[in-house]
């Protein structure tokens, strides 16, 4: 069945979704979906995030023989759509669809009124894009290795643009410049749009993206790849090398992306969800168009997914404390 797209629904659901704190009804595996599914995607539309969840989510309802219906819901770094969800009947059919700001927000922002750990149940991860550090033509040096033998010289002389305070290139990139023992400052901009342009005119001299976004750029030789932050390297990117290979090993800055559950909603119901988007994400037409967004399917169980989440919030909390990361 066609997957419904209406890109905001925030102010006309916000009432209902904020108050419904009800015990969520019994569900049978053969019953479910019953009713449409309504997926929360903290983010702007149009974004990678917004458009994975669209794809993935459109299989799923097909595999399902329902419907569902994605409702944009951005703010506050992601806070608002997440807390929507916390606050959510737990009976299976809300859903999030969230990314990193999931372990990053709760110690960046300790009052966003949401546990990630205690108010939601992992359904599974279902893509990734590994983080892609790059350089301008005009940066003065052309390696990962000259760009860290330069900044050991010359420490604060260099900058760093993101999208934001507390957004996943900004932690992740404290952390491998806290592990490289560097200083780079960051220049944080109003989404990474911005962030990008002024990278590639030479005002910063460096980021974290994706590939995606990147590729473009690079085929022009505007700006160079310097290293890629995932455990081997890129397919797409033979002759780039990742970051765990400069003396940093295990090092990894992943942007993935997965959904989660309000605690409480039938164990049946996350049960079918989690076949339905581990099938997503490995169905060969998906697989193809995830690909060609520079974007990795992936599909886990929600076992898989909790350790994921598990891992990172303490992690982040680190970084967090360690680079004096304050909240915009």
């Amino acid at each position: 069945m066609p997957i419904n797209t209406p890109t905001r629904r925030l102010l006309l659901a916000a009432g209902g979704g904020l108050a419904a704190t009800l015990a969520a009804p019994a569900v049978r595996a053969a019953d479910y979906p019953s009713q449409p599914i309504r997926l929360i995607v903290p983010f702007p539309p149009g974004g990678t995030v917004d458009v994975t969840a669209r794809l993935v989510m459109g299989k799923v309802a097909e595999l399902l023989g329902g419907n569902v219906i994605i409702d944009s819901a951005p703010g506050a770094g992601g806070n608002v759509g997440t807390q929507r969800v916390s606050r959510a009947t737990p009976d299976g059919y809300t859903l999030l669809f969230t990314a990193p700001n999931h372990t990053i927000n709760p110690s960046l922002t300790p009052n966003s009124g949401f546990d990630p750990e205690r108010d939601f149940i992992p359904v599974s991860l279902v893509a990734q894009i590994a983080e892609l550090l790059i350089a301008p033509r005009s940066a003065p040096f052309t390696t990962f290795a000259e760009f860290v033998t330069y900044a050991r010289a010359n420490p604060g002389k260099l900058t760093y643009s993101s999208a934001g305070i507390g957004s996943h290139p900004h932690v992740t990139m404290e952390l491998m410049l806290k592990r490289l023992g560097l200083e780079v400052l960051h220049v944080p901009y109003r989404g990474a749009a911005p962030a990008f342009t002024d990278l590639v005119a030479g005002r910063v001299q460096l980021k974290l993206d994706s590939l995606a976004t990147s590729a473009a750029s690079m085929a022009e030789g505007s700006i160079r790849a310097l290293a890629i932050a995932s455990k081997e390297r890129s397919p797409k990117l033979p002759d780039v090398p990742t970051i765990a290979e400069h003396g940093l090993p295990g090092f990894e800055g992943i942007l993935w992306m997965g959904v989660v559950a309000p605690t409480g909603t039938p164990a049946e119901a996350i049960a079918a969800l989690s076949r339905a988007l581990m099938a997503a994400a490995r169905d060969p037409e998906v697989m193809a168009r995830l690909d060609r967004s520079g974007v990795e399917p992936v599909g886990t169980t929600p076992e898989e997914f909790r350790a994921i989440i598990a891992r990172e919030i303490p992690l982040w909390r680190q970084v967090i404390r360690d680079a004096n990361i304050r909240a915009e």
